[in-house]
């Protein structure tokens, strides 16, 4: 292997790198696609990590740093010379070669492509997906022979794969409800490795209310990733300077703005305006909406008298209410309002990665 200086990490989001990509190929610039297609065990990042290495050894995004990311370097700048597919196990238990950094005691298989042209088409695919935010899959293939051989491609939601055996659709429904990337062995005679990565569309935060919660929990949601709205009909709490760069905001009646507001299965609401009165309105507007998670503020005895209006009054179904997680946040204990938005954007992970998330308890039902 060539040993090419190593070069500092760019960091990139997920989603910022299929839009890199398709940069560097419009430019015609060289460089390999290093994705981890299988991880076992204690490893630093999941099967689906990636980077794009350039014939300098300047990488973009990461694998997971340290010793791993070091050797993908070499091998992407090797692999842009032979202009074959690499494909390598890095060993993290402490049996490869002597390193006194510590390890994380797991394994993992990276694959390196220095042909991403091959697949230009398909990330285009992505590219109109993530535009539209609809939802698929990136499905990467990878066939022993002499040499290597990948195959990539986007399936949108529904649609057969355009590869050999592709994965049942029970197995896609797992990898989307999931979240997670999803490894699945070789078949003899059938197909060789596969990865199957969910490709959703950049998570939206809706902060009804720009008061000192709304602003903390905008500010860690924008750190995390989020496309963020905030929403507030007081001018003054509405101003774009009292949130991160990027940070939307939208100023006017707060249930108009939420009735017209286009949602879907990844997008987070989060009700926290300057009371209970206007926490209802708000909750009106969207509890019957489609969304991934909806909180509210609100006290252990006040939600149960306002779930016993919404009810009685038509407003919402048992169904409906039980979607609402209220009070909002995990109960991790939180006093000051930074611990508070930590609070709440752990409940909302919590329920993107895993369909649902503790709640905290009511002092009473109605």
């Amino acid at each position: 292997m060539n040993s090419p200086s190593l070069q500092a990490t760019h960091p990139v989001a997920p989603h910022a790198l299929w839009r890199k990509m398709a940069s560097f190929l419009e430019e015609n610039r060289p460089f390999a696609v290093v994705t981890v297609i299988m991880a076992h065990g204690s490893t630093p990042l999941p099967a689906g990590a990636r980077a794009l290495v350039e014939p300098s050894g300047v990488i973009h995004g990461t694998v997971g740093g340290g010793a791993v990311e070091a050797a993908a370097i070499r091998f992407a700048c090797d692999a842009l010379q032979t202009q074959q597919v690499i494909v390598f196990d890095f060993d993290l238990h402490g049996s490869g070669p002597p390193n006194p950094d510590p390890i994380c005691g797991g394994r993992m298989r990276l694959v390196v492509d220095p042909n991403p042209w091959a697949a230009e088409n398909e990330l285009h695919k992505v590219l109109l997906a993530l535009d539209r935010r609809e939802r698929g899959w990136w499905v990467t293939q990878l066939n022993e022979s002499s040499p290597w051989q990948v195959q990539s491609a986007f399936l949108p939601n529904g649609e057969p794969a355009p590869l050999p055996a592709p994965p049942p659709s029970a197995l896609q429904e797992e990898c989307m409800r999931g979240g997670k990337a999803l490894y699945l062995p070789a078949v003899a005679g059938q197909r060789g490795e596969m990865l199957m990565e969910p490709l959703l569309p950049i998570p939206r935060l809706v902060m009804v209310g720009g008061g000192h919660v709304g602003q903390a929990v905008a500010a860690q949601a924008a750190l995390l990733g989020f496309e963020v709205i905030v929403v507030e009909d007081r001018p003054e709490f509405a101003q774009p300077d009292l949130f991160p760069p990027h940070v939307r905001t939208e100023c006017g009646n707060i249930e108009e703005i939420l009735r017209n507001m286009p949602m879907d299965r990844d997008t987070s609401i989060v009700l926290a305006t300057r009371g209970h009165s206007k926490d209802a309105e708000a909750l009106r507007a969207c509890i019957h909406r489609e969304m991934g998670y909806l909180g509210m503020i609100g006290s252990r005895r006040k939600v149960p008298l306002m779930r016993k209006m919404f009810i009685e009054r038509g407003w919402a179904t048992e169904e409906q209410w039980a979607k609402l997680y209220a009070p909002i946040g995990l109960d991790i204990g939180a006093v000051s309002v930074q611990e508070i938005a930590t609070a709440i954007m752990a409940q909302i992970i919590a329920v993107r990665r895993k369909g649902s998330a503790p709640r905290i308890p009511l002092s009473f039902e109605p």
